[in-house]
């Protein structure tokens, strides 16, 4: 197969994450439709950028794993926590398929060193992962889903802290306090007016 044959097959491969939906709708009891893997990880994407700057990391790395972590979706399709107690996905299958068959193997061994957490772009690359799902969360509790909120501060926990524990660099760390803090629809506070230009 050509070159460019086995990369058009993958561009439309990556196309598909824009119909994938993730899976914690079943248990957030949501039924957004705009929460597709692609737009999960288009804002872990921009997060890890902000993150890779602030640590003065490998901002190429860095984004690259974040666009690349959840590429094995494609083919098995997204899985909330009760579907992972009984679906085994193999991983390493996909990814040696799906990248180790492009022409060159950068995508293969940034997803090899996303998987083993060591380089400070992978912990960072899983942050930004982390925090994309606190963004989301935080969006859901502010439109009344009380099954998110229930997530988001794991049970009674109103401050969040059990959560951010889980988040590993300095950045993220205060970057997921703010996510706690902010309003999700503060950002446009200032910008609304009645008048048309």
């Amino acid at each position: 197969m050509k070159e460019e044959q086995r990369m058009a097959g993958f561009f439309f491969e990556v196309g598909t994450m824009r119909k994938l939906m993730r899976m914690h709708r079943q248990m957030l009891l949501t039924d957004d439709m705009s929460d597709s893997i692609a737009s999960h990880s288009y804002r872990v994407s921009m997060i890890g950028w902000y993150m890779a700057k602030k640590e003065k990391v490998d901002l190429y790395k860095t984004v690259m794993m974040c666009l690349l972590h959840d590429m094995a979706e494609a083919r098995t399709g997204d899985h909330n926590w009760v579907h992972k107690r009984y679906v085994k996905i193999y991983e390493d299958e996909i990814h040696k398929e799906q990248f180790g068959t492009l022409p060159f193997g950068d995508f293969k061994e940034l997803i090899d060193e996303y998987k083993e957490r060591k380089s400070r772009e992978a912990i960072i690359a899983k942050d930004a992962d982390m925090l994309d799902q606190f963004l989301l969360l935080r969006e859901y509790e502010w439109q009344g889903n009380k099954e998110a909120s229930l997530w988001l501060y794991d049970g009674k926990n109103k401050d969040g802290k059990k959560r951010l524990a889980r988040l590993k660099t300095k950045t993220a760390k205060k970057l997921g306090e703010a996510i706690y803090k902010e309003n999700p629809s503060d950002w446009w506070t200032n910008l609304w007016t009645s008048k048309n230009r």
